[in-house]
């Protein structure tokens, strides 16, 4: 499928996403699970240890490095053109490295804009705001206060490395790649869920908006490529079509 296809339906997936979380009491349901309405605490404190070392500070800080040393890389490939491994990867790490950097930051100004209350916010868990839909804004006594929960700011790192599956070439390799972006990104997202950080949809929605920023970085970053097998697929139609009246 085309990267522009993808694109399209991504944006559509999320706005399903967007809609269906808003109107399903799934959120409730499942964080409703992770909080004891006896004791009015969450599964994790919030600075309980060794979870918040490992989900939060280590995870965080371990995509940093990660980017930091791609960033850093990024120089010397455009001077070494010849090597076979350049060629193959530069692009992909070029990828890699600007949705580590644009994925967080689109989302971090989107958490500002929004507005939606987390669910240790809410009335429901002992909180003191309303739960509102993010197409809703608060009622007007609630018209001073700023909150930064959607969508989900920490697992957005995570999710960012979807982009790895535009550096492995081989099918096998981006399973690979999948499989563990999945399991690291989540980690980053269920760990706010426990501690009341975030609803199950924040993380849902987070992941639906990188992979789609992923794949505009992608698209921009491969144009030229695109370009040419665009038109080469134009020109094998086209003589399809003059052999086949032929």
């Amino acid at each position: 499928m085309s990267k522009t296809k993808q694109i399209i339906l991504s944006i559509i997936l999320l706005a399903i996403a967007i809609i269906y979380f808003g109107l399903s009491p799934l959120d409730i349901n499942i964080q409703s699970k992770l909080y004891n309405f006896h004791t009015h605490t969450w599964v994790l404190g919030h600075y309980e240890q060794p979870y918040r070392l490992i989900f939060y500070v280590l995870a965080k800080r371990l995509l940093i490095v990660f980017g930091l040393i791609l960033l850093f890389s990024l120089p010397s490939l455009f001077f070494i053109k010849k090597d076979y491994i350049v060629r193959t990867y530069k692009k992909g790490i070029i990828i890699v490295v600007l949705s580590l950097i644009l994925v967080p930051s689109i989302v971090g100004e989107l958490k500002k804009d929004t507005n939606m209350p987390c669910p240790k916010n809410i009335m429901l868990y002992g909180g003191a705001l309303p739960q509102t839909k993010v197409w809703e804004a608060f009622p007007k006594k609630y018209k001073n206060v700023r909150v930064r929960c959607w969508p989900a700011g920490h697992a957005s790192g995570g999710f960012a490395l979807l982009s790895l599956l535009f550096l492995f070439k081989k099918r096998r390799n981006q399973i690979f790649a999948f499989i563990f972006v999945q399991a690291y990104a989540w980690s980053m997202g269920i760990y706010k869920m426990l501690i009341g950080d975030h609803f199950f949809s924040h993380n849902v929605i987070t992941m639906i908006l990188a992979w789609l920023i992923i794949l505009i970085i992608a698209k921009i970053v491969f144009f030229k490529e695109d370009r040419l097998d665009y038109k080469l697929h134009r020109k094998i139609h086209k003589g399809r079509k003059i052999e086949k009246s032929a």
